[in-house]
């Protein structure tokens, strides 16, 4: 998403998401029942912050998979920090991005769910994700925000 875009993209998602979503800042403490949007331009990197808490790093560094912010930048590094402990989540895209990472997120045993083909405006990055084994359960969009969310909130 285009740098400018993504703070009215989350002030939107936070008015119909019973989740709080926010557009990531650079050393945000990472809190659970609560959905960060990579600013345009930026990764994402989830690293240890004081007192064991986790905490957002904004990068410019270089793109992967052509995209930055890389959907893979951030899975990457939910795996290292959270290993079983969190949930991973690709949608419809074109490409691979995110779909090497969440397969290494399920392996450590986290969550994963895609988007389901039927729903999928471009089925790419959700299907790679699946053909690598990285998504537990495909979901249609329209059911999406509530598997997200009771599955967050089961494991709060």
């Amino acid at each position: 998403m285009p740098a400018g875009f993504t703070r009215e993209f989350a002030t939107s998602l936070d008015k119909i998401c019973p989740l709080s979503v926010k557009e990531a800042a650079n050393g945000d403490v990472v809190e659970g029942g609560h959905v960060y949007i990579a600013p345009g331009n930026f990764h994402i990197v989830v690293e240890s912050g004081n007192f064991g808490r986790k905490k957002i790093r904004l990068s410019q560094e270089p793109q992967r998979n052509g995209h930055r912010p890389s959907v893979d930048v951030l899975f990457e590094s939910m795996a290292k920090m959270y290993q079983n402990r969190c949930l991973g989540v690709i949608m419809t895209g074109m490409g691979k991005d995110g779909a090497q990472e969440l397969a290494e997120m399920r392996r450590q045993g986290a969550w994963t769910l895609g988007q389901d083909e039927k729903t999928s405006i471009v089925y790419g990055m959700p299907k790679v994700a699946f053909e690598l084994g990285g998504v537990q359960k495909q979901v249609p969009l329209e059911k999406m925000a509530a598997e997200i969310s009771a599955l967050a909130l089961a494991h709060k």
